[in-house]
C-alpha cells in the first residue's frame, strides 16, 4: 500500500509546477490586454471628442445656412411684392392709356372697332381723302404723324 501512497503524490505535485509556469505568460497577456484596452478607450474618447466637434461645427453651419435662407426668402418676397406693385401700376397705366385713346378717337368721330362690334353698331364711313388732309393721324404716344 505504500506504493499506492506514492503514486497519488506524484500526480498532485506535477500539475502544480506547470500552473506556476503558465501564470507568468497569463500575467503578461493580461498586462498586454489591459494596455490595449487603455489605448482603445483613449482612441474612443478621442473619436467621441472629434464627433462632438464635428456635430458642433455642423450645427453652426446649419444655423448659418438657415439664417441666410431666411434672409434670401425675405428679400425675394420683398422683390416679388415690388414687381407685383409695378405690374399693377403698369396695368393701370395701360388701362388709362387705352381709355384715353378711346376717348380721343370718339372726339375725332371714330369708334374703337371692338366697341362697335360689341354694341352691334356699324362704324361710320368717312371720306378718306378729305378727312386725312384735315385731321392728322395720332401715334400711340400722342404725337402727330406726318403724312
Amino acid at each position: 500500500m505504500a506504493s499506492s501512497d506514492s503514486t497519488p503524490a506524484v500526480p498532485i505535485s506535477a500539475p502544480l509546477a506547470p500552473k506556476k509556469e503558465n501564470n507568468t505568460p497569463v500575467g503578461s497577456k493580461i498586462a498586454e490586454l489591459n494596455e490595449s484596452r487603455a489605448e482603445l478607450l483613449s482612441r474612443i474618447q478621442g473619436l467621441k471628442l472629434d464627433l462632438q466637434n464635428w456635430r458642433s461645427k455642423l450645427d453652426t453651419q446649419v444655423k448659418i445656412y438657415r439664417d441666410e435662407l431666411t434672409d434670401l426668402k425675405k428679400t425675394l418676397n420683398v422683390e416679388v411684392d415690388q414687381l407685383r406693385t409695378e405690374f399693377q401700376d403698369l396695368r393701370n397705366t395701360l388701362h388709362q392709356q387705352h381709355e384715353d385713346v378711346t376717348a380721343s378717337l370718339r372726339n375725332l368721330g371714330l369708334q374703337d372697332v371692338s366697341e362697335g362690334v360689341k354694341d352691334g353698331e356699324e362704324q361710320p364711313k368717312v371720306e378718306a381723302k378729305d378727312e386725312e388732309m384735315q385731321t392728322p393721324a395720332i401715334k400711340e404716344n400722342g404725337k402727330e404723324m406726318e403724312n
